[in-house]
């Protein structure tokens, strides 16, 4: 059932797209530089498609066994497929190759278990890094130093590519609250990235959700993941 959020799928996907557009300028980032993924957590294929029709690209799954379902039931659509959930050890193996980049490498030991699969199959994955950038004790994430002390370490991983950062900050009422949680990852990948190690990009940033992403666009989002903006509230 949704609620809070008026309209069509399509209309709020065209709200959305509108909306991360017009923060784009307000920043005078350039055209093309951030992207939308869907959050489809408990959203049927049916309402996906509704989506897709008009004008989505990429949806970001919380969960392998939901996407592996979904992945089934939308196989001819040209959908592009981001994991954004956490993603246990265990589960990296069925995961392998079906996903354009994996959002939430929260430890160094995931990092090498993606790598070790990668490897079998004759793969390189994609991933960003996720950063616990509020220092909350129920989230997962490298926290800032610690990330810095394992990057050695992760750059020496031959078979992922590390493409940027990841972070779901605390929970604000306000917006504007988020602002220091996305330009301290901001700052943070840059010093990554002065740093030049070999297979490390910090070419994106996936910051921002449904409350918060416009902030999250004028701070350097590349990816922002929306969910209860298009599709409604959902439970579970």
């Amino acid at each position: 059932m949704e609620c809070s959020v008026p309209g069509t799928v399509a209309q709020r996907l065209r709200d959305v797209l509108a909306r991360i557009e017009a923060a784009r300028e307000k920043a005078a980032r350039p055209p093309g530089c951030v992207r939308l993924v869907a959050a489809t957590k408990n959203v049927p294929p049916s309402k996906i498609e509704l989506a897709l029709d008009a004008g989505l690209s990429i949806a970001g799954e919380n969960r392998v066994q939901e996407a592996l379902s979904k992945m089934a039931a939308l196989k001819a659509r040209p959908v592009r497929w981001h994991f954004i959930g956490q993603l246990q050890r265990r589960k990296v193996r069925s995961i392998m190759g079906l996903f354009e980049l994996i959002h939430s490498v929260d430890s160094l030991e995931l990092a090498q278990e993606i790598d070790r699969r990668a490897s079998q199959s004759g793969a390189v994955q994609d991933v960003l890094l996720e950063v616990n950038i509020g220092g909350e004790a129920s989230k997962a994430g490298f926290e800032p130093d610690g990330l810095l002390g394992a990057m050695p370490a992760l750059a020496a991983l031959s078979h992922i590519r590390i493409q940027g950062l990841m972070t779901v900050p605390p929970m604000t009422a306000d917006p504007e609250g988020a602002r220091p949680f996305f330009s301290h990852l901001r700052r943070l990948a840059q010093s990554i990235a002065d740093r030049n190690l070999p297979s490390v990009s910090m070419r994106e940033l996936s910051m921002g959700m449904s409350n918060d992403f416009e902030v999250a666009i004028e701070e350097g989002a590349t990816l922002v993941r929306v969910g209860t903006a298009i599709f409604g509230a959902r439970h579970g």
